[in-house]
């Protein structure tokens, strides 16, 4: 028994290390950003994921009670610790106190993972945002919490941010009979960008600067016992000695950070290109860097969307985009032919994304509705993010798990996740047909909440503690209710509109047109677009050829 126990456990860590490529954060300081706001963003990619939005409900614990926990993604038992004394509401990845965490996991040494543990990394991101008022609280509680009990997880980059600051912290576990983790938290400087994607990204860092960095006391020390590291304190490299790159961890996971750096730095990153290609294993690109231009919640959902276009990565052109250039690629990101093994590009936007967020804190306003939690329930290039805040007493049905209702196995047209995920598969084989249409709709609706949410800043800033609370529970209740009617309706439209690969014209008024007997006009039939033509005739000679 005590052997298959074993199997199991080293199962579930080899696990982790599979599903290493699977998530992005995206960070901008508040002196980086249009309004002063601190932005991050997660996508949680995972083929595994219902994504459904945390909800913990604060308040005063007795002595003596207990928090269980849960391992994140699988739902497994693993243990229980003591329940603090007071909790904090919690909706998504943000608290009342606009405190954020999110997280890419990176793997690491396979052989540190501590399979004795109690706290996985999900569960410790919804533990600190319990307990914590701000970045820097959180992350003592969370380097606190595993020492105390144990790291279940392997290598983990966490975002951990709040109205005024934002900081990545890296943690790895000390592997089995080896309790705790070693770690490094530094602070992105204010006027600053940042991201990291499933690779460590923390390298040397300034051990003297109290102020901007914290760090484990045996970070050093752990990795020389391991033989990971044997140079000067000063020459230390985390990533370098707890998560060395290959080329999978740069073109999987960095590639979608110079993407980012890219788009929006102020940094040429057309020099980086040979480290992105792989063929530099020891290439480094910045922490962070400052934008070039000030950045809003809307670029960040936009940096989000983003699939390499325009860039030499883009992957709309080749074979693999098909007749409708889909920037999308079906799992897994490697594959064999004639025993030569290939890979996939790996972008930030991904079919797999269970959620994406988008979190926005602006220490200007009382917290209740200073912080917004943008929510989306599927590839964040296929929705529209809908405003939540913080400060609400509930949150929407639509993005909840109810088993055996709405959940990984059970559609429902009620849940956010089912809904978007019927439009979103509806597009994705006919991306270049469908796609400019779905585009349309949700720009459209992204700028009524952006115009929405300075309305509703305007009118909140003048309530009571008590009205307030009531006033952003409706409003975020309200909002996901727009999103899901809208929805529908976007499903309708686009169905009835491109049913049967053919496309139902559109009037004036942007209603389908229908003949003056009544019924529809006859649609155009596009056909393959001409490049695509062109290709089955170059691949299949005269077999087309009317004779």
């Amino acid at each position: 028994m005590k052997k298959i126990l074993t199997i199991f456990l080293s199962l579930s860590c080899v696990l982790y290390t599979a599903n290493s490529f699977a998530c992005t954060n995206l960070i901008v300081g508040r002196k980086a950003s249009v309004d002063g706001s601190v932005i991050v963003s997660y996508n949680a990619d995972s083929y595994c994921m219902y994504g459904n939005m945390y909800r913990h409900v604060g308040g005063v614990h007795v002595k003596g009670e207990m928090r269980k926990v849960y391992e994140w993604d699988t739902n497994r038992y693993l243990g229980e610790i003591p329940q603090c004394e007071r909790t904090y509401n919690v909706v998504g990845q943000m608290n009342e106190n606009q405190v954020t965490v999110t997280e890419t996991t990176f793997g690491g040494r396979e052989e540190l993972c501590d399979s004795t543990g109690i706290l996985d990394y999900g569960s410790l991101i919804y533990i600190a945002l319990e307990r914590s008022r701000t970045a820097r609280e959180a992350i003592k509680v969370m380097t606190d919490l595993v020492a105390q009990y144990g790291y279940y997880s392997e290598g983990e980059t966490f975002t951990i941010a709040d109205k005024n600051e934002a900081w990545i912290m890296e943690m790895v576990g000390k592997g089995p009979g080896s309790k705790g983790a070693v770690w490094v938290a530094v602070r992105i400087p204010d006027d600053c960008i940042c991201a990291h994607a499933n690779q460590s990204r923390i390298t040397r860092f300034n051990m003297k600067d109290k102020a901007n960095v914290m760090y484990s006391k045996d970070v050093i020390k752990f990795a020389r016992l391991k033989g990971y590291f044997s140079g000067k304190d000063s020459d230390f490299s985390f990533r370098d000695a707890y998560n060395p790159l290959d080329f999978s961890g740069i073109r999987y996971c960095e590639a979608r950070v110079w993407s980012f750096f890219n788009k929006y730095g102020s940094v040429d990153m057309n020099s980086y290109l040979p480290f992105i290609n792989g063929e530099d294993l020891k290439g480094e690109m910045p922490l962070f860097m400052k934008p070039r231009n000030l950045m809003s919640a809307q670029d960040i959902k936009n940096g989000m969307r983003d699939h390499y276009e325009g860039t030499p990565l883009d992957i709309t052109e080749d074979l693999g985009a098909g007749a409708y250039r889909m920037p999308y690629r079906p799992s897994p990101l490697s594959f064999k032919v004639d025993g030569k093994e290939c890979f996939n590009e790996r972008p930030i936007s991904t079919q797999q994304t269970g959620f994406t967020f988008v979190g926005q804190m602006r220490s200007w306003l009382p917290d209740a509705f200073g912080g917004i939690v943008w929510w989306g329930n599927d590839d964040a290039n296929m929705v529209s993010y809908t405003p939540v805040y913080c400060g609400t007493d509930s949150i929407p049905k639509c993005f909840t798990r109810i088993d055996g209702v709405q959940d990984d196995v059970t559609f429902s047209w009620e849940s956010a996740f089912w809904l978007q995920n019927a439009v979103s598969n509806m597009v994705y084989p006919y991306y270049s047909k469908i796609y400019p249409d779905l585009r349309i709709a949700i720009d459209g609706i992204d700028s009524l909440f952006i115009s929405q949410v300075r309305d509703c800043d305007d009118r909140f800033g003048n309530m009571s503690t008590d009205e307030l609370h009531n006033e952003v529970t409706k409003q975020s209740l309200s909002n996901a209710k727009f999103m899901m009617d809208s929805w529908t309706e976007l499903y309708k439209y686009l169905f009835v509109k491109h049913n049967d690969m053919v496309v139902k014209v559109v009037g004036e008024d942007g209603k389908l047109k229908r003949t003056k007997y009544g019924y529809a006009e006859s649609p155009v039939r596009p056909g393959y677009p001409e490049d695509f033509s062109r290709r089955i005739v170059k691949e299949t000679g005269k077999r087309y050829e009317m004779k």
